[in-house]
Formats: C-alpha cells, sequence, structure tokens
C-alpha cells in the first residue's frame, strides 16, 4: 500500500490508526505533487524538486539518515541544493553530509543549511547534557544502551521571524512558531499549496507535555497551527505519519490540532488563576473526548495530561502547590515511615498487586504508588522488586502512549533485574 493510499485509509476510518503508530511508517520516497517527494521515516523527509536543485525540509535521523538519502537519490538525482531543519531533534537533522560527500566528489557548491537562529543553542544543550539524554531516551524508547549523538551540522543561515528563501525561482516562506521545541519552523511552498510542518503535525495528540524534556509551549503552538491553517495548502507533509491530501481535510487537521491544545492550555490556566494546585488540576482538566477520537489526534505518543503539567510548569515553577512538598523529606526517610505503619514491605507489596489485579486506572495509579514506596524503603528487597515488576508491566501493558509505555517498560525491567540480583 502506497502512503497515500494509507494516509486516506486512515482519514476515512478504513484502516484503523492503532495499527499504524505514526512513527513506525517506514518506506521508500513518494511523489505527493508535482515534484514533490515525500520519504515516511522514523522522521519524515520532504523533497522538492527546482531547477537549481534539490530543497529538503529535514534530512532525516542518524540511524535511517543513509536510507532516506537513497530513497531520494531513486527519485531525483540533482546537487542538494538546501536543506532546512524544521528544529534540532536528533531525528531530523541527520543527513547533510552524505549530500556534502557528494557535491564534494563531483566537485559541485556545497549544500546550505538554514534553521531558525535557536537552533544552535540546542545543538550546543544537547553537547552539554549528553549523558542525560542518553539516559532519557534509552528509556523513554525502551532501548538499553542508546548513545546520544555529539556531532551536529550547524546551520549556514540563521533567521528571526520568518524568511523566504528563493531556489530555482520558487519560494519558500520560513516561519518560526514554538510548539513542541522553541527553535520550531514551518515551510509553505506558495506555487505547489505544500505545508511541511514538521513536528506541529505528527498524526497523534501535540506532543507538548513530554514528561522528560525540556519546555514545551502549548499556547503558541496552537498559535501556529492557525497561522497554518489560513494558508489554504493543499497538502500537509508533517514530520511524522502520513501526508493529508485536500485543503479540506488540511485545515480540519491543523484547527482540530489547535483547539485541543487551546482548550488544555485555557483549561489548566483558568484553574491556576483560582489558586487551585497541580494534583487538583491534573486530575480535573480533561481533553474533549470528541476531539482524541480523531485518528490524528489519539494519545498514542504523548498524552493530554502530561500537557496539563508542561502548561503548569510554564507558569508556575516546579512546586505543585503541596505544602509537604516545597521541602520534602527524603523519599526513602517517608517510604520506611509509611511502610512501617502499613505493617512491612510484605504488607505493602501485597497491596500493591491486589490493587494492580483489579485493572482499572484509578487501582493501577495506587498500585504504582505502593509499589514505589516497597522498594524505596527496602531497596534489596526481592518481594517489593518482584511486586513492582508486575505492577509496572500491568501499568505499562493499560497504556496506549509511547511516553508511558516507555516510562513503565524501564521500571518494570528495572525490579526484574533487582528481583535476579
Amino acid at each position: 500500500m502506497n502512503v497515500l493510499d494509507l494516509a486516506d485509509g486512515l482519514w476515512t476510518g478504513r484502516l484503523d490508526i492503532k495499527d499504524h503508530h505514526p512513527f513506525s511508517i517506514v518506506g521508500g520516497l513518494e511523489e505527493v505533487a508535482p515534484q514533490t517527494g515525500f520519504v515516511p521515516s522514523f522522521a519524515n523527509v520532504a523533497a522538492f524538486a527546482t531547477g537549481d536543485g534539490l530543497v529538503l525540509v529535514d534530512t532525516g535521523s542518524s540511524f535511517r539518515a543513509r536510507a532516506v538519502h537513497d530513497d531520494v537519490r531513486t527519485w531525483n538525482t540533482t546537487p542538494l541544493h538546501t536543506a532546512v531543519f524544521t528544529h534540532g531533534h536528533v531525528d531530523h537533522c541527520f543527513g547533510v553530509p552524505i549530500y556534502e560527500e557528494e557535491a564534494r566528489a563531483a566537485g559541485a557548491p556545497a549544500p546550505r543549511v538554514v534553521a531558525h537562529e535557536l537552533l544552535p543553542a540546542r545543538f550546543d544543550r544537547y553537547i552539554a547534557t549528553n549523558g542525560y539524554n542518553s539516559v532519557i531516551n534509552a528509556r523513554q524508547f525502551s532501548a538499553p544502551g542508546f548513545r546520544w549523538p555529539t556531532d551536529y551540522r550547524y546551520p549556514d543561515e540563521v533567521y528571526s521571524d520568518s524568511l523566504v528563501v528563493s531556489v530555482g525561482g520558487e519560494d519558500f516562506e520560513l516561519y518560526h512558531g514554538r510548539g513542541e521545541t522553541d527553535d520550531a519552523t514551518w515551510v509553505f511552498v506558495p506555487a505547489r499549496r505544500v505545508l511541511a510542518c514538521g513536528d506541529f503535525f505528527i498524526w497523534a495528540s501535540p506532543n507538548a507535555g513530554n514528561p522528560q524534556k525540556v519546555q514545551r509551549f502549548a499556547k503558541d503552538w496552537a498559535h501556529a497551527l492557525r497561522a497554518m491553517a489560513a494558508k489554504n495548502a493543499e497538502v500537509l507533509l508533517p514530520g511524522h505519519g502520513v501526508p493529508i491530501i485536500g485543503a479540506d481535510r488540511v485545515r480540519q487537521a491543523l484547527s482540530e490540532s489547535a483547539e485541543l491544545l487551546d482548550y488544555l492550555h485555557d483549561n489548566t490556566l483558568a484553574m491556576m488563576n483560582e489558586g487551585a494546585s497541580l494534583d487538583e488540576i491534573v486530575h480535573t482538566v480533561r481533553a474533549p473526548a470528541h476531539l482524541l477520537e480523531r485518528p490524528y489526534l489519539r494519545p498514542v505518543y504523548d498524552e493530554p495530561e502530561f500537557v496539563v503539567r508542561n502548561v503548569w510548569r510554564l507558569y508556575g515553577g516546579w512546586w505543585d502547590g503541596d505544602p509537604s512538598s516545597l521541602k520534602p523529606a527524603p523519599r526513602a526517610a517517608l517510604a520506611a515511615e509509611m511502610v512501617a505503619l502499613a505493617g512491612g514491605v510484605d504488607a505493602v507489596a501485597q497491596r500493591a498487586l491486589a490493587l494492580a489485579s483489579a485493572g482499572d486506572d484509578d487501582s493501577l495509579r495506587l498500585a504504582g504508588h505502593l509499589a514505589q514506596m516497597a522498594v524505596d524503603a527496602e531497596p534489596s528487597s526481592t518481594t517489593a522488586h518482584h511486586a513492582r515488576a508486575e505492577v509496572y508491566e500491568r501499568r505499562m501493558a493499560a497504556e496506549r502512549s509511547t511516553m508511558s509505555k516507555g516510562v513503565f517498560n524501564w521500571t518494570a525491567q528495572e525490579s526484574r533485574r533487582a528481583a535476579e540480583d
């Protein structure tokens, strides 16, 4: 099935989005509009053939860049003129060195890279936090041993608010917006009515809450989506997932994504203004069900609950409003006290298992607290680790999002290893 048939099937409901996670769609380049190619990959690449060479919007991840390059070259062999990085996430901005090697071998001009002015600072931060990023991404994607890259291709040209890049007599309009990142760019090609939006749209509930990553910007994200919708594009090429074809569909997808973000942002902020604690807000604000039912807004990667937390972090800082958490006791000391009151680690572990066996969301959340408390109180307890592993395996099975599954799986495996030792 080609990518456009897949896209139509997902939109109309002939195909179930549960069977086509947006990060799992990988294939060769397909022409989705005249002289416009699309490479579905872990992070997608949009390719535009012009009279002066290729323009690429993103160039692939470090582990897929060569395959993406080969896919592009089956379609067009002209030199790469310009690469636009939609943002600095490492799944989007590798691949340029392959085209630079080609240019050197052919004695042709080197390609240029264009990005937002904040992108170089992101690369600098990635180098400074290499170890931390290795840990959290290994956990998020269940990839033990993953090592975060330290070598980046910095841009040759940066811009602030907007920039028109002309290649081969065509204009490529670049616009900055804050969304998943502060350095994000979306690209509109007016002559083709094609919009390449990076991770502003990923065929999933927007990644505006990632619990292990830096600040996201839900309200600014919504503004950017509405600006894109106003362009009346005929083709939307997303950062992940499949294209959307047809102006009405493109407008609906972008507008409803903005509606979801606006709802989460505005309702969280309203409760903050009333003096509610983070706990109250997290367990009160719920995304509209009719939006989460859309095949392109399912919470299969990030979750609306996490977006609420990120809105709190943006406006409210790190304190959650619970006075006991302002200057807390060490977690292990609190756990030891609570476990002693409950009658010991065995009693707490058994209660955690009993709650987990109920299987509903409220019981699983409580079970997670108790299992963690048992391990915190007695880190060497095999009983506690067996319970924690089983509880978090059940939690992982009950979740849909990559974020939650990754953390819960990592926790379960951690306790399985501890119990074996």
